[in-house]
């Protein structure tokens, strides 16, 4: 007869593991919860940053960048007058959504607006990242582009534009810096992929859905 007994975990055992496991989990929650409060910040430092620099050239040129009628002559990394706007204080047309997303660089001979203002604020030192030869835009903490351009979804005036950003991102933006609606406001959104045939078309905007976790979404900030 087999005398050995198994031994099992004690209740302190137990209670230690449970502990334990609860810190890990714990620890893991607050990390990402850092990292989506990094991201939400960066988001809004990147569109005052970007303003700020936009006004800056205002103020040092008289001309807004991509929209500078005298960029070649103003900067010397210049040397064809492809990279001048049209100067008439506007940066682009922007009627439809989809226009920010279509702006190749002036290699691909693309002479809009919108695609020289990064170059521009390069060539005068206002922006880091490459030369004024580049009017490459940058990333934003989502991985989406960030544009700039006159309206967008309905807003008037020259806008900010940050691409692919999460639903519920993009909810609690609204909720901080807005009304926390997504068709109103100074800041509005729209499904990406929508394009044009999407909320510019849509003159109930009560009837825009409002953000869902699970789509991602193109947001434009009013200057």
């Amino acid at each position: 007869m087999n005398n050995l007994k198994q031994k099992g975990f004690t209740l302190v055992e137990i209670a230690i593991v449970l502990v334990i496991v609860g810190l890990l989990i714990g620890g893991v929650l607050k990390g990402q919860e850092m990292i989506t409060n990094a991201k939400l910040k960066r988001i809004e430092s990147d569109n005052a940053g970007f303003a700020a620099a936009m006004f800056s050239y205002q103020d040092r040129y008289l001309q807004l960048p991509g929209d500078d009628s005298g960029a070649q002559d103003r900067f010397d990394v210049y040397t064809t007058a492809v990279v001048n706007g049209g100067g008439d204080g506007v940066i682009g047309v922007g009627t439809d959504w989809d226009d920010i997303d279509l702006f190749a660089g002036w290699a691909a001979g693309n002479t809009q607006e919108t695609s020289k203002f990064f170059g521009h604020l390069r060539a005068a030192g206002l922006i880091p990242g490459g030369s004024g030869t580049d009017p490459t835009r940058p990333s934003n903490a989502y991985g989406g582009l960030i544009g700039i351009q006159n309206g967008a979804l309905q807003i008037a005036g020259h806008v900010t534009i940050f691409g692919q950003i999460e639903g519920a991102i993009a909810r609690i933006l609204e909720g901080r810096l807005d009304d926390g609606l997504i068709a109103t406001g100074r800041m509005r959104g729209n499904l990406v992929g929508a394009g044009p045939t999407g909320m510019d078309d849509v003159t109930n905007v009560a009837a825009v859905p409002n953000y869902t976790e699970a789509s991602r979404y193109n947001l434009a900030f009013r200057l």
